[in-house]
């Protein structure tokens, strides 16, 4: 069983091809900065790896770019699409669907009506599934929702302080997102340590942010809430924000409601607090030239996710193991010392030199460091795939 899994990011588009009898990895590929004039294309099939600059406009445009290069007849590992037994996408948010489901008109229109919730997720996603079920309609597409891992979240963490019926009858909740991620985290951290019984605090930091706290492989608390939009800053979009500031802005900019709702989304976070890029690697470098707004958005990101991170060492009573993932989590050292500074009296020590240098896994804790730090890259296409599978498995036994 061979399946292809579509990880949409807001600016990005990452796939994997697996093969599922022994969940090895056939190929997989990427597209960074997509809406630039100079977006990067990656694919790595085997031991040909190929890297290109070219403009990919939109998520559209970027699925047609991955089928051509898995059924390329030089150098693809597909000699048709049709051996693909599903497509999987990590999908962010279903509103009244949860959990792993075909893709259905149904559930497209369900997913069509959060798309206010999820402006930079959603309507790529939608395209890319119609687009993908025009070019392949024989080949099932399972969408695996974010919101999913989420479902073991306690009430008290869940509602938000608003009139109860807004809740229970359109849904105004904290749903969290990134379960993909953090389902990974909490997997991939038991087998590392050999036991089940763990207080993690999952930091997926990239693009899109969020920190996850889980207890027993279980989430009991996401930074996210109702929408992609809240938590921490996030590349352009604005994380924790206060509803009473809109009318605000609208009076000194003239701006409607859905003019600042789309700065909000789009404008914000640390593109707008940078005023020049929405990505560290970026920012940084800025801020090392001496940027004082690049330095100022490094330094906010940073102390929001310590803030969230204060909350989930006191909802959890302690931490075992405080993970960095995602694309910053991964690859900015620089980001997880801001982390972790200062926090020796809750046990919390960063080993400077491990941390400077880490690569790929990594413990990068002192010696005397009672809560554990570590890099662990995630792997959300590995966990939608193993969803998929079960799902047409479930299928074929029920049939």
């Amino acid at each position: 069983m061979k399946i292809l899994v579509a990880n949409l990011g807001s600016t990005s588009f990452k796939y994997r091809l697996f093969d599922m009898r022994d969940q090895r990895q056939l190929a997989r590929g990427g597209i960074e900065r997509i809406g630039s004039p100079e977006s990067l294309c990656r694919v790595e099939i085997g031991d040909h790896r190929q890297e290109t600059t070219l403009e990919v406009p939109d998520h559209a445009e970027a699925v047609r770019q991955c089928l051509a290069q898995l059924t390329d007849p030089a150098a693809g590992c597909l000699r048709d699409a049709s051996e693909v037994s599903a497509i999987g996408f990590k999908a962010v948010h279903g509103g009244r669907f949860t959990g792993v489901q075909r893709v259905t008109d149904e559930l497209l229109d369900a997913m069509e009506q959060m798309s206010p919730v999820a402006p930079a997720h959603n309507p790529p996603y939608i395209r890319a599934m119609r687009l993908v079920h025009q070019k392949l309609p024989h080949i099932p597409l399972v969408a695996a929702f974010e919101t999913d891992f989420h479902r073991t979240i306690p009430d008290r963490n869940r509602y938000y302080a608003v009139p109860y019926g807004w809740a229970e009858e359109a849904g105004v909740r904290r749903w969290g997102f990134h379960g993909a991620s953090h389902r990974y985290i909490a997997t991939r951290t038991a087998e590392l340590l050999g036991r089940d019984r763990l207080r993690i605090i999952s930091c997926h930091l990239g693009g899109s942010s969020s920190l996850c706290a889980i207890r027993d492989g279980r989430s009991v608390a996401n930074s996210l809430g109702m929408s992609p939009q809240t938590g921490v800053p996030h590349n352009n979009r604005v994380g924790d924000f206060d509803p009473f500031a809109i009318p605000v802005v609208m009076r000194h900019t003239g701006m409607s409601l859905e003019e600042v709702l789309e700065a909000l989304a789009t404008r914000s976070g640390l593109l707008g607090l940078s005023g020049t890029s929405g990505d560290v690697r970026d920012i940084s470098q800025a801020a090392e030239g001496g940027d004082a707004r690049a330095r100022l958005a490094l330094d906010v990101f940073a102390s929001s996710v310590r803030h969230y991170l204060g909350a989930y060492l006191v909802e959890l009573g302690g931490a075992d193991v405080i993970v960095f993932t995602g694309g910053i989590g991964e690859n900015q050292p620089n980001v997880r010392a801001m982390v972790c500074r200062d926090l020796e009296r809750l046990g919390i020590v960063l080993d400077q030199e491990a941390n400077a240098t880490a690569r790929g896994e990594a413990a990068i804790h002192a010696p005397e460091s009672r809560v554990q730090i570590r890099v662990i890259p995630t792997n959300e296409e590995l966990i939608v795939a193993r969803q998929a599978k079960q799902l047409l498995e479930g299928e074929k036994s029920c049939s």
